[in-house]
């Protein structure tokens, strides 16, 4: 395991990277589920209010991704080498839909009347594409990636097409629904009318779906692995972990009966939140303390202690302004956005 600084000094990075992925999925997943989303509305207007629902923060979402990313680069060198070998291809057709959806976004608000739907396809096409890719990469991450040992650090043995695998492309169609899930409960939280109306009707069979992917990755990954197994259903372990899927079960009847209410504001999207965290916690605990699933830990991939200890410093100091200025963007541009209103 190694000395107890780089232990220590591993464990902290783990949990920064961790925290930047979670906050990326939570402040982008709602906006891909909004490109998702727009096949469903056909109106014009009701899918510029769409869109004026997240015109004013959109931009600085992808910072924790490049936040993660760049922490697992400094932290867990080998891990990186590792990881991007495994995922070129999906992580390039994330980045693609990501490009493909950013334009969109700022040309559709230009465009002329007649250009307009092609830059509406594009954001969804981009949409689709990025959510899709993100999980298709998290499944192939999740289910394990073949290593093979060498003199000097572990190498990737695997192929450029290992994702091409049922449970990495189910994960792909479950990301996709968390996503599109969240862009619905956060119109309800910030729309009203007839559109609020759509998303009520939209959001319980998307509910629905998700609680079937959230099963079938529980039923799926511990078959799959028999350390995953024995993690979650071997004592003392079991009694550990039993409040994760408990608090699951609370999580979907929270948010039916939200979705039920006389007047739903944000308490579909929060209990929506709560379900996609309680998911990914489930499966951090699922390779805990791998870096690299099956065999790879934290340890094992860490740079030197120097180098993080280093890296943490400037980690540390800018995290609080990145998440700072999130949160007072959010909170300059609360409220219901109305048709006739925007920020483009």
């Amino acid at each position: 395991m190694g000395t107890d600084l780089t232990s220590n000094l591993s464990t902290i990075w783990a949990v920064i990277i961790f925290f930047g992925v979670f906050m990326y999925v939570v402040m982008d997943g709602f906006d891909l589920g909004i490109g998702m989303l727009f096949p469903f509305v056909p109106d014009r207007h009701e899918r510029d209010v769409m869109m004026n629902t997240v015109a004013p923060v959109w931009d600085g979402n992808e910072t924790w991704l490049v936040l993660g990313g760049a922490a697992l680069f400094a932290a867990f060198p080998r891990a990186y080498a590792i990881i991007l070998s495994a995922l070129y291809l999906p992580l390039i057709f994330m980045l693609l839909g990501l490009i493909f959806r950013g334009v969109a976004f700022e040309f559709r608000f230009k465009a002329l009347d007649h250009e307009r739907p092609v830059w509406d396809l594009a954001f969804i096409g981009g949409s689709v594409t990025a959510a899709f890719f993100q999980g298709v990469a998290l499944g192939t991450y999740v289910h394990g990636i073949a290593l093979v040992a060498t003199a000097t650090r572990p190498q990737f043995a695997g192929g450029a097409f290992d994702w091409l695998a049922p449970f990495p492309l189910m994960c792909g169609v479950g990301v996709m629904v968390a996503y599109t899930l969240l862009g619905c409960t956060w119109l309800i939280f910030r729309t009203e009318g007839p559109l609020q109306r759509r998303m009520l009707t939209t959001a319980r069979p998307l509910a629905l779906l998700l609680v079937v992917a959230i099963v079938a990755v529980s039923i799926w990954t511990p078959l799959a692995d028999a350390d995953v197994a024995a993690r979650w259903f071997t004592w003392p372990g079991m009694l550990w972990f039993a409040p994760v899927p408990i608090l699951v079960v609370a999580g979907v009847i929270l948010l039916l009966r939200s979705l039920a209410g006389a007047a739903p504001h944000h308490g579909p999207f929060m209990a929506s939140l709560g379900l996609i965290f309680l998911g990914y916690t489930g499966l951090a605990i699922s390779i805990w303390p791998n870096i690299v699933p099956p065999t790879l830990s934290i340890w094992a991939a860490a740079s030197p202690p120097a180098s993080q200890g280093f890296a943490l410093v400037g980690t540390l100091f800018i995290l609080p302004f990145v998440l700072g200025y999130s949160c007072f963007s959010y909170y300059v541009f609360r409220g219901k956005v109305k048709l006739g209103e925007g920020y483009h």
